[in-house]
């Protein structure tokens, strides 16, 4: 059976009243879900305009249904989805609480890592099963949104790790780098990279910072090769003025979808898959993944 863009949202509406407000409404949603944990982090009233919409979409057609049933895994959620024939979001679910500059809010190094050893572990795993052997000849990775570790297994090597990020102290730490790019995504999302340049794409929670996804994910698509894999990972740990709204307001489950959206409306992708890596469900922090592969035809 189809999955319709996104049951998830349509669920948490149903037993609310109509008389609650917006972030009434945004704030018992949340507590609400069932199906994955409730992220660790303030919720705001500044994505109000994607719920809205949602409900608006899922009165009027068959645009709107089951994503997911309770108890679904993260794995299901991108199955045989029914996508909006246009992108679904609107302008507003990327803004953010603090608008000022990235590179002057990343200015200082932060040698410091954003989820837990656990998750770390997990992570650093699932590379080790998904990149191609270490010292492969030809061979290329770009890590986007990178910093001073990449959480790449031990000792892995190629002949050129590309790193993109918005603190040149850090990108000059990470060992694993073989050149850097000191580059703000969010005012210049054109990658300066060749088309068909990398066999892998890398994205460590980080994705939820991006206010051009479209662009930044269609300039992923002309620098992998054909064939190539983009893996977007990610948990319930931010700086949460610095995300965008759509994701401070809404959970994990959610958040699988939104990527996958992505990958989708970016266009030349193969249909996105996810999968949850979380170590250790309740004690520590999740881990998920949504990941897609460059057409080989595109």
């Amino acid at each position: 059976m189809a999955n319709r863009f996104p049951n998830i949202l349509q669920n948490k509406f149903s037993s609310a009243k109509a008389s609650i407000s917006g972030a009434q409404l945004l704030s018992t949603t949340v507590k609400r879900s069932r199906n994955l944990r409730v992220p660790r982090r303030m919720v705001l009233g500044i994505g109000v305009s994607f719920w809205a919409q949602f409900m608006n979409m899922s009165a009027s057609n068959s645009i709107i249904a089951s994503a997911r049933t309770k108890g679904s895994s993260a794995q299901q959620i991108l199955e045989n989805v029914e996508w909006p024939e246009q992108f679904p979001f609107k302008d507003e679910d990327f803004q953010r609480f603090d608008e000022s500059s990235d590179l002057l809010f990343y200015e200082s190094p932060r040698f410091v890592t954003h989820i837990d050893d656990p998750a770390i572990a997990a992570l650093t795993k699932y590379y080790n099963e998904a990149f191609p052997p270490s010292n492969t000849p030809g061979v290329a990775l770009l890590d986007m949104c990178s910093s001073w570790v990449s959480h790449f297994p031990a000792g892995y090597k190629q002949e050129r790790i590309a790193g993109m990020g918005l603190n040149e102290e850090e990108l000059k730490a990470n060992k694993v780098l073989t050149e850097y790019v000191v580059q703000d995504l969010n005012t210049n999302p054109k990658l300066p990279f060749e088309d068909n340049s990398f066999d892998v794409i890398t994205n460590v929670v980080s994705v939820d910072y991006l206010t051009k996804p479209i662009q930044v994910f269609k300039e992923m698509h002309r620098v992998l090769k054909p064939g190539g894999k983009a893996i977007m990972s990610f948990s319930n740990r931010c700086f949460w003025t610095k995300a965008i709204s759509i994701w401070t307001s809404t959970g994990d489950a959610d958040h699988v979808m939104i990527v996958g959206a992505y990958f989708h409306y970016a266009g030349g992708f193969e249909p996105p898959q996810a999968v949850d890596i979380s170590p250790n469900p309740g004690r520590s922090d999740p881990m998920y993944i949504v990941h897609s592969r460059k057409l080989a035809t595109a």
